[in-house]
């Protein structure tokens, strides 16, 4: 498949390595920055364009890899010129800019799939499956941690990061949404929100380092979520879902726990390869016998951004949804926004969707 990389940032240049590992074709870098855009399609044999639409005129499918505020607009322009679009999260940062996102995908027919690359991890397709099969009883409750760790240059380094117009968030928004849509995907539709928010280890910036919420589900379940990059030096993501009949835990991008009643105790799982399994259709594309060329020393969390790629192209492909949909992003954007707005009144919020 053709693909256009729109945006040549750091973002942009692992969705061109992403393609290069998954044998697609990168044919054009589309950057107002002609200069940048130029420097990375040199990498891939690929033409640099600082406009987009000359560009859609020789691909298949789009990569949105800007700066969060400029998504839905990028996607929809997209879909208008004919392309099937992969977002990078979050879909955007408002739910007006999601729902034109959605009107635009149903009007075209075309495939869109929202970055959410942590489903695609074999551990988090393991517990979804222990979900769904009943294996841990009713779900009772869940807690997500995002503990990272970012220094002050990373948002002085872009005028963009740290900002409420372009990045709409901080901790959260940015970092954190990948592991409150791993909570969400587990525990379902959330309805109400009580938060708080702070900036504690950075400066002269417009929005969170750290967030914490608890989650109501429409289930009864409750979810608490931490999402931080003021945690030196940083840990990868914690999740752990809690039933009547059993518990699963992933540490360390490794599922550490999977207990159920009846069952032999505490499963020990090493591998840190996406593996096989159907969550929710999540399980098509991720696993491979072998690491695809270029690939070679990547960690989980790059593998499994690379099965989400393989989901979006087969999906394409075959007409089916893919394993992430516009819905899903626009579910964990509401959830992002609840906790913002819980965390300035400074009492509880419904979800909206």
């Amino acid at each position: 498949m053709r693909f256009a990389v729109v945006g040549a940032g750091a973002i942009g240049t692992v969705h061109a390595r992403l393609l290069e590992a998954l044998d697609d074709e990168l044919v054009a870098v589309v950057d107002q920055d002609l200069e940048r855009a130029q420097k990375l399609a040199d990498q891939y044999g690929a033409r640099a364009s600082p406009d987009a639409a000359s560009a859609y005129a020789e691909v298949d499918a789009v990569s949105i890899c800007l700066p969060s505020a400029l998504h839905a607009d990028a996607a929809i322009e997209a879909l208008y010129a004919g392309k099937h679009v992969l977002v990078e999260k979050p879909v955007d940062i408002t739910l007006a800019a999601a729902d034109r996102l959605i009107a635009a995908q149903r009007e075209t027919g075309r495939t869109v799939s929202v970055v959410s690359q942590r489903r695609f991890q074999e551990p988090v397709v393991r517990i979804k499956e222990a979900v769904e099969s009943g294996a841990l009883g009713r779900i009772t409750s869940g807690i997500v941690e995002s503990a990272f760790y970012r220094p002050q240059s990373y948002y002085d380094g872009d005028g963009w990061r740290g900002t409420l117009a372009v990045d709409g968030g901080g901790a959260l928004m940015n970092q954190g949404i990948h592991a409150l849509d791993l909570l969400v995907w587990m525990l379902g539709r959330p309805v109400q929100v009580s938060a708080q928010t702070a900036q504690l280890a950075h400066q002269n910036l417009e929005v969170e380092d750290v967030a914490a919420a608890t989650i109501t589900f429409e289930s009864g379940a409750i979810g608490l979520l931490l999402a931080s990059t003021a945690a030196y030096p940083g840990r990868a993501v914690r999740l752990s879902i809690h039933g009547d009949q059993g518990i699963a835990v992933m540490d360390d991008d490794r599922l550490v726990a999977l207990t159920t009643e009846g069952g032999e105790g505490v499963e020990r799982h090493t591998s840190s390869r996406p593996g096989e399994g159907a969550a929710g259709g999540v399980g098509r594309g991720v696993a491979e016998a072998a690491t695809p060329s270029g690939a070679d020393g990547w960690g989980p969390v790059q593998l499994a951004h690379l099965a989400q790629y393989r989901d979006f192209v087969g999906a394409v492909v075959e007409g089916r949804a893919p394993g992430v949909g516009v819905a899903d992003g626009r579910r964990a954007l509401a959830t992002v926004l609840a906790v913002y707005e819980s965390a300035r009144v400074g009492r509880p919020v419904e979800v909206d969707g």
